[in-house]
């Protein structure tokens, strides 16, 4: 098994992986009447504004998880405000998906009201990620290496460090985001933001 850049060819397995993994860790499926919702928000746009920053997890010609992320916090958020947001925010018209209600509102409301970073977060933390490993393919260190090849591409870059959000009730992600490094930096009742500095 190995790491390497994420390729084109790969994003509609990395939608799948981001789908499988979409509660706190576990299968979404269920969830969402529109599978692709989640990769909307958390995937496709980190492969799509910031291509050097995404690596997967492969075994050959097969791929089990992936790690995103965008160096300038806030530049990305500008960016999707730019060009993101706006079709998506076409196509899921937030009063008819707010009807519906469910997983799938929940989402669609974030593209049309994404959050913002907490600016004293990103004052040494402006870096932020995303990753998702399938259960069949964690405890064999590939999580820890899609990490740190993506910490060693931000500070390559000149981050001073990196963020990122997970839900509380995932105890399996928040002991390993501990175990590599990362320590608390805010929080609320549904969720902890947690970072680690660079050199």
């Amino acid at each position: 098994m190995s790491v390497r850049p994420a390729r084109a060819a790969d994003a509609a397995t990395l939608e799948s992986v981001c789908l499988l993994t979409g509660d706190a860790g576990q299968d979404a499926t269920h969830l969402y009447t529109d599978p692709a919702l989640l990769a909307h928000v958390y995937l496709h746009p980190y492969l799509v504004l910031e291509p050097g920053l995404a690596f997967v997890a492969a075994d050959g010609d097969h791929v089990g998880g992936y790690v995103v992320g965008a160096l300038d916090t806030a530049d990305f958020e500008r960016r999707c405000e730019a060009a993101w947001w706006p079709p998506l925010r076409d196509r899921y018209p937030l009063d008819r998906w707010a009807a519906q209600g469910g997983a799938d509102a929940s989402v669609v409301r974030l593209i049309h009201h994404p959050p913002r970073a907490d600016p004293a977060v990103l004052v040494d933390h402006p870096s932020h990620l995303h990753v998702d490993l399938l259960p069949g393919w964690q405890g064999q260190g590939l999580g820890r290496r899609l990490l740190e090849t993506l910490f060693d591409a931000l500070a390559a870059g000149g981050s001073r460090g990196v963020h990122l959000v997970v839900a509380r009730r995932n105890e399996p992600a928040v002991g390993f985001y501990r175990r590599m490094g990362l320590a608390e930096l805010a929080g609320d009742d549904g969720s902890l933001t947690l970072g680690r500095r660079f050199g």
